[in-house]
């Protein structure tokens, strides 16, 4: 069994869960969310806590229990508190601003960078320190964008600059004057 597997799911009010088949469906005051958990999984719902129970013998649904059990756990925090991530842009000149639904970022290149914002994310920027926060229901989405964006330039070990996670530390390596 999982360890993670075992632990109950907190439902919040206002937050409903169900499952048709192999699909969860979560719809909160946020929004609403379904994914397909895989084959042999069941969600039990006990009056505001819920679990994801396997029907495969003990030690063969290990991993899969987790993981089913931490989706559906994200879906019901996505609905009720949502997700955000936030990065930092650091170096000379380079800046970030919102135009709609894009982000036009300057990272050292010769043109501006558009990047549009899928559906199910929105952004929020600072300009001074130039900073970039993303929200949204679907912690995978979110991530998933924050991760596209930091990999337009992803920051440099010598003097730090580019596009880093707010929590992320950067090993700075010594240059080549450092005998």
């Amino acid at each position: 069994m999982s360890r993670v597997g075992k632990k109950l799911i907190p439902i919040p009010k206002g937050v409903t869960l169900s499952q048709e088949g192999d699909t969860v469906r979560v719809v909160g005051p946020k929004g609403q969310l379904a994914a397909r958990l895989q084959h042999g999984f069941v969600v039990r719902i006990d009056g505001d806590t819920a679990k994801v129970e396997s029907e495969f013998a003990a030690g063969k649904a290990g991993a899969l229990h987790g993981v089913s059990r931490a989706m559906v756990a994200n879906m019901v925090q996505g609905v009720s508190q949502g997700f955000t991530r936030d990065l930092e842009i650091i170096g000379t000149g380079y800046r970030v601003s919102l135009d709609g639904r894009k982000l036009i970022l300057k990272l050292n290149y010769d043109h501006p960078i558009n990047f549009p914002l899928p559906d199910g994310v929105d952004a929020e920027v600072t300009e001074r320190p130039p900073k970039i926060t993303l929200k949204g229901i679907d912690k995978k989405l979110v991530g998933q964008v924050a991760a596209n964006i930091r990999s337009l330039q992803p920051p440099e070990p010598y003097k730090g600059k580019g596009v880093k996670y707010v929590e992320e530390q950067i090993r700075r390596k010594a240059g080549k004057s450092a005998g």
